[in-house]
């Protein structure tokens, strides 16, 4: 294949990317908006929407595997096409885990620990695989550290709203509907384990992304 076209190969496999980034993004943003408004009809396009997503997941992991198998690249360019594939599986299960938001959603109660701000961690989520993906995009090294840092922030709040929902719990009184009570707590719980999860794999994104500019592992794990 003259060189030329093998360029634009994968400059087109960067743009794919990109746009199955966004694509994910837009399943979480959605997601997000479901459970905000505790509509199960908007949760459920996004359930329906994760086939468009797999099916682009597929069609990428191909074209990184001919790649790699028909070109035999080297160097940086071997870097960014395996960085490629890891990343579209990342995206992959964030848009897994944006499908579990759209679940919650007709079932959530806002009642069960009403000051665990799940829309902030969720947007800080959203903002980190933004300086991820883009780190990815413009090669930027210094956004894949700021990303890692984020994530700290990120876990941190996820753990007080943990404590916070079990806190709730013990102090309240549920005795009249103890099931319905642990659904809805068990519910919230499993949210922000969720967006816990979303930070995780932003920061995979971040690590892989700082492999391909710099061939440096340190924020591999």
């Amino acid at each position: 294949m003259p060189r030329e076209q093998y360029q634009t190969k994968l400059e087109a496999l960067r743009d794919d990317v990109l746009y199955m980034s966004e694509l994910v993004a837009d399943r979480l943003r959605t997601a997000l908006d479901a459970l905000a408004r505790h509509d199960a009809a908007l949760g459920e396009t996004v359930i329906t929407g994760d086939t468009e997503v797999n099916e682009l997941y597929l069609e990428l992991e191909q074209r990184c595997t001919d790649l790699i198998a028909l070109q035999q690249p080297v160097a940086g360019d071997l870097r960014f096409i395996a960085a490629s594939f890891k990343i579209i599986t990342d995206l992959e299960r964030i848009a897994d885990l944006a499908t579990n938001l759209g679940r919650y959603a007709g079932q959530a109660d806002h009642e069960v620990s009403p000051d665990v701000d799940v829309q902030q961690i969720g947007d800080d989520t959203l903002e980190m695989l933004d300086l991820a993906m883009t780190a990815y995009g413009e090669s930027d090294p210094d956004r894949c550290y700021t990303v890692a840092s984020r994530d700290d922030d990120v876990d941190a709040a996820c753990e007080a709203a943990s404590d916070h929902v079990v806190r709730d719990l013990i102090e309240s009184d549920y005795a009249a509907d103890p099931e319905t009570t642990m659904e809805h707590v068990s519910r919230l719980l499993l949210t922000v384990r969720d967006l816990e999860r979303v930070g995780d794999h932003a920061v995979n994104i971040a690590a892989r992304a700082l492999y391909m500019i710099e061939n440096d592992d340190e924020l591999l794990y």
